[in-house]
């Protein structure tokens, strides 16, 4: 009897099982994010077969940024944009700044001082070959032991990709493994496709920056913290895993930007 209590136990349990789901959610025309929504104005489609969505929470808890830095001749364009993110940080929320070429260096590893994250940012040198898939994958691979927050990469980037030997296909599985949302801020569009599917598949997003002149944008720095801030968690029923093939689809009439990365 005991047994057969035990195995029913243990049935129900499965039965209520559920998967997660980070979320973020964009106007593809302000940048803007969109709150506010429910679990009703979600559809999930593994390999296209629908997923239940229970719920729709804003996604909480504190932030681990790896904030990698571009140091091409072209990256001392946005450094200046490396300053006004660590602004963003909020208190006991942590980032680390590694500058990347052929290969990434840790120039400051994860800490809450802004005086000592600004002091790496000014240190790094500029003129090197940025290959930012190698470089994402070894970060990511490595940078996150230890981490107990929600794991982000800011890949702060002029846009040009060098003779990476990484796939773009190997940097998503790792992300995606890992946990890590990669959030690509860029001045020039040569990659922009490769950058917004590195958002997509992460439940990031890809930020383009205001070209010279431009008026009336807020700040790039802010916006991304302010996406960062406005993602979702959905709990999908069933205890069975996401694939590599799921959708995510929100009833909107906006044109949108929509990412996910399944949590464990």
């Amino acid at each position: 009897m005991k047994r057969w209590i035990l195995l029913l136990m243990l049935s129900l349990a499965a039965c209520h099982a559920a998967t997660r789901l980070l979320v973020t959610v964009v106007d593809q025309r302000t940048g803007q994010p969109i709150t506010g929504l429910k679990a009703e104005d979600f559809t999930v489609l593994d390999d296209n077969v629908p997923r239940q969505v229970e719920s729709a929470e804003p996604a909480t808890g504190l932030l681990e940024v790896m904030l990698l830095l571009d140091t091409s001749l072209l990256g001392a364009s946005v450094q200046p944009i490396a300053e006004n993110l660590i602004a963003q940080l909020q208190p006991k929320e942590q980032m680390a700044v590694v500058a990347f070429h052929a290969s990434p260096d840790l120039v400051q590893d994860f800490t809450s001082s802004r005086e000592l994250l600004l002091r790496a940012v000014t240190s790094v040198k500029f003129g090197n070959t940025p290959r930012m898939l190698d470089a994402l994958y070894a970060a990511i691979d490595s940078g996150f032991r230890a981490s107990t927050f929600r794991r982000v990469v800011i890949l702060l980037t002029a846009g040009v990709e060098g003779p990476s030997r990484i796939t773009e296909r190997e940097v998503l599985r790792l992300a995606r493994r890992n946990g890590v949302s990669i959030y690509p801020v860029y001045a020039m569009n040569e990659e922009r496709s490769m950058l917004e599917r590195l958002a997509r598949q992460t439940g990031g997003a890809s930020i383009a920056l205001p070209q010279k002149g431009s008026r009336g944008q807020a700040s790039p720095a802010s916006r991304v913290f302010e996406v960062m801030r406005s993602a979702y968690t959905l709990t999908l029923s069933g205890n069975l895993a996401l694939g590599d093939r799921f959708k995510i689809e929100v009833k909107r009439p906006e044109r949108l930007f929509v990412s996910g990365l399944p949590l464990e």
